[in-house]
């Protein structure tokens, strides 16, 4: 049954900068394995060493968290669109407490 995955741009590096994939998976623990047959490495990125997604990534399945429909149970179906969007987050300890817009002290 295909899917199809996007991979947001902070992942393409592992993608050779493909932006979707086409895959054949039946959960999240056969997507994991066939996009790291794909592009050795990437599994890491994507999931913890049981198996399960990595905390800081975020899921979305027809526009709907996978958390909402089952997490690691749901079962894809023929022609899911899945998304795949690393949490970022960023800052300098530097300009801590300074407003962005004119570097004085909040």
């Amino acid at each position: 049954m295909p899917i199809t995955i996007r991979i947001p741009p902070p992942l393409r590096k592992y993608t050779n900068g493909a932006e979707t994939v086409e895959a054949t998976a039946q959960n999240l623990s056969e997507l994991f394995e066939g996009l790291d047959q794909k592009f050795p490495g990437i599994k890491k990125v994507l999931c913890a060493d049981d198996g399960t997604p990595q905390r800081f990534l975020n899921i979305y399945v027809n526009d709907e968290d996978i958390r909402f429909l089952g997490g690691v149970e749901y079962r894809f179906q023929e022609g899911d669109e899945v998304l795949l969007i690393p949490a970022i987050a960023g800052g300098s300890p530097e300009g801590a407490g300074k407003s962005p817009l004119d570097g004085n002290r909040l």
